[in-house]
């Protein structure tokens, strides 16, 4: 078994990683997925929230995904988001604006990925 699973992170925008870790935590929408090498194949929703990218026994990257859908095989793990950005990029006023924003409308996607993104650029 390899010791490493490839990783690629998709948005409508661009490419936004692909590169060999030891372990990825996806934000599934039953829970968290925590893939490996090996890992059974799944495909899943993926909720607003942080996925942790693991090397070197520790978390080497965060990037804050506003949802999308997860596929995962044995050697590979794609997540396909509707939006990515690195959580070390976020600027928090411009989360908290568009949570503000959201919070008037009606719009319960939006909320929802407001209220990700500002606990992702507080941590």
């Amino acid at each position: 078994m390899a010791d490493t699973v490839e990783f690629e992170l998709v948005s409508p925008q661009r490419l936004v990683t692909s590169q060999p870790v030891e372990m990825v935590v996806v934000p599934g929408a039953e829970g968290d997925l925590g893939v490996l090498p090996g890992h059974s194949p799944l495909i899943a929703e993926v909720r607003p929230g942080v996925i942790d990218i693991h090397e070197g026994g520790k978390v080497g990257e965060r990037i804050f995904v506003a949802g999308g859908f997860c596929e995962i095989s044995a050697e590979r793990c794609t997540v396909l988001a509707e939006e990515a950005t690195r959580v070390a990029d976020i600027d928090k006023a411009a989360a908290e604006d568009r949570l503000k924003n959201a919070s008037e409308g009606e719009d319960e996607g939006e909320r929802r990925i407001a209220e990700a993104m500002v606990a992702a650029a507080s941590s």
